[in-house]
């Protein structure tokens, strides 16, 4: 006789198949296909829970692998009745009676006198409490009235609320665990669009990736392949409707038919709608109940702890672990860097949003491969060739060759040669390999953007997300909540509140004038860096130890003041904008996220790129002459070093990117163990002989966690990043390393912060990453103008060719040329400074030939390069969205799109 399943309460109870069949014969049902099934697999292991309370519907795809494809919808929906199995450990995640799943935790604290007193008042049960506490207001404060008022209309919605108290001195923190009953749960679901299983696809997932095809293709194996225990399943699904829940798989078992991140969904919809008091104020919501401290945390819990326990470093039974546990082992520890991610899995536990953006990230960290590895090259070929520069040699050959003439009003003459060093290192970063890069990276960056269209058309397939936000997802509960009237949506024929258009015309027209505001702000500290700058050089130069250095010194100091001055001016910024989004009134999250990502990467790509594009394209070139120069504040405009700007431009880059970086990744990894150590610090209860209520650790180690605050920032660091690496390549061919070596990084951390480190996120849908991809695609439009300017205005690579073409094309002789003679009696003695200029002070014809060649040579680069191929055509690319599955499940997508042949043979 085999064991199939072990339930675990307080003791343990085997239930066999005889049990089962018996159970099922009554209901007329026969168990010979299930006896078969699961014959084929080690049914005699006992399957323990460690952990979570319920095992996911989709962890069970293994034993789908043995039973054939007709009985796959009886035998799915038998494995949805096994599925609740209580906790052996004591991390709980139901209510005291061992049946009512916990679906969301509320927090707050109060005096410990009033506590007891609250409780006094009904002592039935816990659940009544708030029932009869809530109509006694008379001498509560404005906040317990909000919470009384709040948790009264939450159980009228029929949602259950059970109580847990932990003293702390004089204070005691309440954990008010809910629960949402099958009314619940079908009624929103319906108003929610909620996706409900109709078949299981037996097909398998078509997430695969590029290197997994072209090794299988050469017969090598693949190192980066991840064999999880579990493989989450598929299914043909439809919007749910109650009146038809006979039709929709697992029906039969209302406990376990609601997956858990579709419980967390509808229980925060119930949350967020709540009304606890004026609801054209806008009090409406739990989102504004912990903004204003009524309740000090609101989070859904984690599927038991992550730990896993293993005897000589090996799992015992890798299939028994909960979802937690299979992330943290099989993705979020260190050891897993090299292993492809298993988005199915993050998206059964975190849903959709988070799941496309790990997706989104792996890609692009794939995709910086190449582009790092071409940037070692292109770096390499100019670490070779340095000692081969004839300009550098030129200059460092003897001393005294070139004397130059004071660079700023108080100076003294000096030498070229005392620079040698400087014009060697700038070489690194001005070569031709430079020119060939960023050729290279605006191919890049394009080619890299319809791919991820394409993959990202693939997953919003799989995952049965397409056309989500312009069909199923509902107004934000703020906006229903503030909107004056009721109207007809156009595209659905659903009645649902409406703001009136130009109302929020003007209120959008309104934020964008603050955001031009702000960025005049960020111009102004910028220009007076640009004047603290010339500042610090003047007496950096007139000293003989450090004039070789001025320039460089004086650089690094203003870009460390501009970097710190960028960190604060982003946060005051932030909120700035989360202000002016939430008065805008935007009706879906969607739009909210999008209205409030374009405010933020407006001001943050003029906050961290304005320095850069000061550099690139304007520094040096408003300096005028000796005898004519541009004076601010009486101290003249600063001037590159005679190595060019670029190697100034590199070192901005790699101040800005690399320490972006470092304090961000520093931040996600000791922020959240802060936090969570002052909260254990704030609830940490006295010692004690009598053991805690194992119901109630999972809900005290979730509050103990950091909360967690969602995807924005992460998406702003590396789209950021992003920019760094395409605008601006060409003066700092490392960049995509560093990116790609931070990447690497960022996915370890960002996994675990998500898994360990913070309470579990709220599941959103999604079918996109949103705005992000259309920044993307701006910046890969700009990344080919910057870089075509680069190279022919910052860079002297043109300048260097046409002097070669007219005049040397051994490169003798080429500082002596393109440096002027000061006009005559300008100083004491004859000097020279850099300019095509004659001694009169006038443009030479040089300089005409060379503008000229410039000019052309940007509208050759820019029209050389179509920045946005088009890889199909508009119809096409629909079609990809709608047929976006492998190639023998697809010949009538082919027939009508020829194009579709790619999609469906080469994985990206």
């Amino acid at each position: 006789m085999s064991t199939a399943w072990v339930k675990s309460t307080d003791s343990v109870e085997l239930c066999e198949f005889e049990q089962r069949n018996r159970q099922d014969q009554s209901c007329g049902k026969s168990h010979n296909w299930i006896q078969q099934g699961i014959a084929r697999i080690n049914t005699k292991r006992r399957i323990k829970r460690y952990g979570s309370c319920r095992r996911s519907v989709d962890d069970y795809s293994r034993f789908f692998l043995h039973v054939d494809s007709e009985d796959l919808p009886r035998y799915y929906a038998k494995c949805r009745e096994f599925a609740q199995i209580p906790d052996k450990l004591g991390h709980s995640i139901f209510f005291s009676d061992g049946l009512r799943k916990i679906d969301y935790v509320l927090v707050f604290s109060e005096n410990l006198e009033d506590t007891k007193r609250r409780k006094n008042k009904d002592k039935v049960a816990t659940e009544s409490t708030w029932s009869t506490f809530s109509q006694d207001t008379i001498d509560l404060t404005k906040k317990e009235q909000w919470r009384s008022q709040f948790l009264a209309n939450i159980k009228k919605s029929g949602l259950e609320i059970e109580e847990e108290v932990v003293e702390h001195g004089k204070k005691a923190f309440v954990f008010l665990k809910i629960h949402a009953t099958w009314p619940v749960l079908c009624r929103y679901a319906e108003e929610l669009n909620l996706r409900a299983p109709l078949l299981l696809k037996t097909e398998k997932s078509d997430l695969r990736n590029g290197s997994d095809s072209f090794l299988k293709y050469f017969g090598l194996p693949n190192p980066m392949k991840l064999t999880m225990p579990t493989e989450p399943l598929h299914f043909y699904t439809c919007p749910f409707r109650e009146n038809k829940l006979h039709r929709f798989l697992g029906s039969e078992n209302k406990d376990t038919y609601f997956t858990t991140i579709q419980r967390i969904r509808i229980v925060n919809e119930v949350l967020s709608s709540a009304v606890f008091g004026t609801q054209r104020k806008g009090e409406v919501g739990i989102n504004r109940l912990v903004h204003e401290g009524v309740f000090i945390a609101a989070y859904p819990l984690h599927d038991g702890p992550y730990v896993v326990e293993k005897k000589k470093g090996v799992i015992k039974n890798p299939e028994e672990l909960n979802p937690r546990q299979i992330l943290y082992e099989y993705w979020a520890r260190w050891g897993r860097w090299y292993k492809y991610q298993p988005l199915d899995h993050i998206r059964n536990y975190f849903g959709e949003k988070v799941g496309f953006y790990f997706a989104w990230l792996g890609f692009y960290t794939s995709w910086l491969f190449p582009a790092a590895a071409v940037g070692i090259l292109v770096f390499l070929y100019g670490l070779v060739t340095v000692f081969d520069n004839p300009y550098a040699n030129d200059v460092c050959e003897k001393p005294g060759k070139y004397k130059m003439c004071p660079q700023h009003e108080f100076g003294k003459f000096w030498d070229l040669y005392d620079i040698c060093t400087y014009i060697r290192i700038s070489y690194l970063f001005d070569h031709p390999g430079s020119v060939f890069y960023s050729i290279f990276i605006s191919f890049w960056a394009v080619s890299f953007l319809e791919y991820w269209k394409r993959k990202c058309a693939t997953i919003a397939y799989q995952w049965d997300c397409t056309d989500f936000q312009g069909v199923e997802e509902k107004p934000r509960a703020e906006y229903a909540a503030k909107a004056p009237f009721i109207a007809v949506n156009p595209v659905t024929g659903v009645r649902e509140p409406m703001f009136p258009k130009n109302e929020r015309g003007k209120r959008i027209a309104t934020g964008l004038g603050l955001v031009f505001v702000m960025i005049s702000v960020v111009i102004i500290f910028i220009f007076a860096i640009i004047v603290f700058r010339i500042a610090i050089a003047i007496p950096l130069h007139n000293m003989n130890m450090t004039r070789g250095y001025a320039h460089t010194m004086a650089n690094l100091t203003g870009a460390g003041l501009n970097f710190v001055i960028i960190m604060i001016m982003s946060k005051f910024y932030e909120w700035l904008a989360q202000k002016l989004t939430r008065w805008e009134m935007h009706r879906t999250q969607s739009e909210y996220d999008d209205n409030y990502t374009f405010k933020v990467f407006v001001f943050q790509f003029v906050n961290f790129y304005s320095s850069i594009f000061y550099i690139a394209f304007f520094k040096g070139r408003f300096v005028g002459y000796p005898g004519n120069y541009v004076y601010i504040f009486n101290m003249r405009n600063e001037e590159c070093e005679e190595g060019g700007c670029l190697i100034e431009l590199a070192q901005q880059l790699a101040i800005i990117m690399i320490g972006k970086q470092v304090i961000n990744n520093f931040m996600e990894v000791g922020m959240p163990w802060v936090k969570s150590w002052w909260l254990k610090t704030k609830v940490k209860t006295k010692k004690s002989k009598k053991q805690p209520n194992k119901n109630q650790i999972q809900v005290q180690e979730d509050y103990y966690t950091s909360p967690n605050e969602g995807l924005f920032q992460e998406y702003l660091e590396i789209v950021l990043q992003f920019g760094f690496i395409t605008l601006f390549v060409a003066a700092f061919p490392l960049a995509p390393l560093f990116a790609l070596l931070n990447n690497w990084v960022e996915i370890r951390l960002d996994a675990q912060k998500f898994v360990c480190h913070t309470r579990r996120v709220i599941p959103e849908r999604t079918e996109d990453i949103g705005m992000w991809f259309k920044i993307m695609q701006y910046l890969a439009h700009i990344a080919v103008i910057t870089n075509g300017l680069l190279i022919a205005f910052t860079s002297r690579f043109l300048m260097k060719l046409l002097y070669q073409y007219e005049y040397n094309w051994s490169e003798d002789g080429y500082y002596d040329f393109i440096l002027s003679w000061a006009p005559n009696g300008t100083y004491s003695e004859r000097c020279r400074y850099r300019g095509q200029r004659d001694e009169n002070g006038n443009y030479t014809m040089f300089f005409w030939k060379l503008l000229a060649i410039q000019f052309a040579f940007v509208l050759a680069f820019e029209n050389g390069k179509n920045p946005s191929p088009n890889f199909f055509s508009p119809a096409e690319f629909a079609a990809v969205k709608e047929y976006s599955m492998p190639a023998d499940k697809a010949s009538d997508a082919l027939i009508s799109h020829p194009s579709l042949v790619l999609i469906s043979d080469i994985a990206v």
